[in-house]
């Protein structure tokens, strides 16, 4: 059982940043992918980024690429997304999440265990 906790959201001018946080239960949390996904109000949700468990690759939504920054810290347990030049359409709760299958990472299906999410909010 893992259990995610995130951190960092808020109210920001749009072209700020932020940085997310999400904290890992668990003694296990280097052989899990972690990514995280978003929902705008209305929305479905949508995959942002993700890093694998076994080299760390990250991969990005397109509408975040070169803006958004994926990390993991696995004596921490913690993952992070620093995302900078935000703009009014990057407005959502932020989700993070687990999972070990290195198939799907862009797909939230694939992953296993979910935080209760975070809001970030962009103002014009």
């Amino acid at each position: 059982q893992v259990q995610l906790v995130e951190s960092g959201g808020g109210l920001v001018q749009a072209g700020g940043s932020l940085r997310l946080s999400c904290a890992a239960s668990g003694r296990t949390f280097s052989r899990y992918n972690m990514g995280w996904f978003r929902q705008a109000p209305g929305k479905e949700r949508e995959f942002v980024s993700t890093i694998s468990w076994n080299i760390g690759s990250t991969y990005y939504a397109d509408s975040v690429k070169g803006r958004f920054t994926i990390s993991r810290d696995n004596a921490k347990n913690t993952v992070y997304l620093q995302m900078n030049s935000l703009k009014p359409e990057d407005t959502a709760v932020y989700y993070c999440a687990a999972g070990t299958s290195l198939l799907g990472l862009r797909q939230g299906s694939n992953y296993d265990y979910w935080g209760q999410g975070t809001l970030v909010t962009v103002a014009s």
